[in-house]
């Protein structure tokens, strides 16, 4: 490699803005010395920016197998009478709507020419061929909607019997039949990683193992050396499926245990979750320990406007907050729903999709509840910012409902909550929990439990500098830094490709 520095290319399923981690590990291994590429998807068009010394690209990834291979075929044994998928039934739908605004013009032409008894006929007979074409075309409609919507479900004899098949005579290969959407990754990302021709490919999360572990295999055949680590961010056994289709669980289960054997090192963001990897796929080293902790070593002040500023509140006003992604699993109707037992409180969510359902579900029970104006869903802020910014808050709120991966690791807004000195209020999962009773930095309340929540954070806004006191006597804020857990990465590559690749590598 000559006094050239080596090149890691990082993968990573998501838009690269919001993910924090990928960030924090892009800029760390540039400012090591490598040469860091940070490739990410984007539904839109391909995007560059430069990344603290690492350079960011979103590479365009198409949507085409979302769709499974039978779900573009006509259901002829399942529903002979509907429609084929594609644009038939729509062109039907408006063809008939078409005719019958014809048959408008001509009534009322013909209203205005009295006698015409003969076109009248004409226009009477037209008139009942529509009907019935337009009864027709209702009813395989129906027939159309029911097959989408059983596709969809995944659900019945043919669909589980299909599951049971594909998983038998395929293996963990199975996913390329139970969830093709895989491919469209493949298909976007392949052809840039070669371009690139990394030393090491740095694979996120589960969906982009696969992708890694294929640029490595063609990396091998055209004579390079491409190592690849697998970086688990989550324990995929134990968490709530993206997508609510049977189908997808197994098809990245089967994904994952494909292509774990072929990573060099794994990275993850717990010793449980390790221990749990290296049980599963008969891991020969034990994971490397990254947790997502805030990057403390630029100091930045809050952003302008503050969290304060920008709910259009006082420092006097109790605020209590959750920052994150809005998903339901993760329990933020908790808060909205204990609004009219907490008087005066604010609600503030600072969410990485203030679009989503899920969080316009929220808006709309506020104000069902006549609280809209003690709700207020804000977009994230650059990573550096999280900490001052959520300082603001008298309470960060964690109310994860009870997954495995909820259960096994202290997750990425609890140490944001800790560094900004926030009194926190955590749902009893099993890692958090024990982590905060044995620090006293807050209160935990049994999960889904709208009373019990409620009355934990009434204790800690009758008296929250007692929780904060905690943060100078028993929290290990020391340990929880991203300078500590950057150099166990970067130990990582070093290992792999070597540390005269990167000046201060090691």
């Amino acid at each position: 490699m000559g006094n050239h520095p080596g090149r890691i290319v990082m993968l990573v399923q998501n838009g690269v803005v919001g993910d924090s981690r990928v960030q924090k590990e892009a800029e760390s291994a540039a400012a090591a010395g490598w040469d860091v590429i940070l490739l990410g998807r984007t539904d839109g068009g391909a995007q560059e920016w430069d990344l603290g010394g690492a350079r960011v690209r979103l590479v365009p990834t198409g949507r085409t197998f979302d769709l499974r291979r039978h779900e573009v075929r006509r259901a002829w044994l399942r529903s002979p009478l509907a429609y084929p998928p594609g644009p038939l039934e729509e062109y039907r739908r408006k063809q008939v709507k078409a005719w019958k605004t014809d048959l408008a013009c001509a009534k009322a032409g013909l209203d205005a020419a009295p006698g015409a008894a003969f076109p009248r006929l004409a226009l009477g007979a037209k008139t009942a061929a529509v009907g019935a074409a337009s009864a027709w075309i209702r009813a395989r409609t129906r027939f159309s909607r029911r097959v989408r919507e059983r596709r969809a479900a995944g659900n019945g004899a043919v669909d589980r019997l299909a599951l049971k098949y594909w998983q038998a005579v395929l293996g963990d290969r199975a996913w390329r039949r139970l969830d093709p959407a895989l491919w469209e990754l493949e298909l976007a990302f392949g052809s840039v990683i070669d371009d690139l021709k990394p030393d090491l490919i740095h694979a996120n999360d589960f969906q982009m193992l696969g992708v890694g572990a294929r640029a490595k295999a063609r990396a091998r055949a055209a004579g390079r050396d491409v190592k690849l680590v697998w970086d688990a961010h989550e324990y995929l056994p134990g968490m709530k499926p993206w997508k609510q289709h049977p189908w997808w669980k197994p098809a990245q289960l089967a994904h994952e245990r494909e292509y774990a054997p072929t990573a060099d090192a794994v990275v993850t963001v717990s010793a449980m979750v390790a221990d749990l990897l290296r049980e599963r796929h008969g891991l020969t080293e034990e994971p490397a320990i990254v947790m997502n902790v805030p990057d403390l070593a630029d100091a930045v002040e809050a952003p302008d406007p503050t969290l304060r500023e920008r709910c259009g509140i006082g420092p006097d006003t109790p605020l209590m907050v959750y920052s994150g992604a809005p998903l339901e699993q993760r329990g933020m109707h908790i808060m909205v729903e204990a609004l009219p037992s907490l008087p005066d409180a604010h609600a503030a969510f600072i969410v990485s999709k203030p679009h989503w359902r899920y969080v316009k579900r929220l808006e709309a029970r506020a104000a069902e509840l006549g609280l809209a104006d003690r709700v207020h869903v804000l977009s994230y802020v650059e990573h550096r910012q999280v900490v001052p910014f959520l300082a603001e808050a008298d309470l960060g709120v964690i109310p994860l409902h009870h997954w495995v991966n909820h259960e096994i690791s202290l997750i990425t807004k609890f140490f944001e909550y800790s560094h900004a000195r926030l009194p926190v209020v955590v749902s009893d999962v099993e890692t958090m929990a024990a982590t905060v009773r044995r620090t006293g930095q807050g209160e935990v309340f049994r999960a889904e439990d709208l009373e019990d929540f409620t009355g934990a954070v009434k204790r800690v806004l009758a008296d929250p500098e007692a929780y904060r006191k905690t943060y100078a006597e028993r929290v290990p804020l020391d340990e929880w830094t991203w300078e500590s857990q950057a150099r166990t990465l970067t130990a990582v590559y070093a290992r792999l490709i070597g540390p005269e690749t990167g000046s201060g590598a090691s």
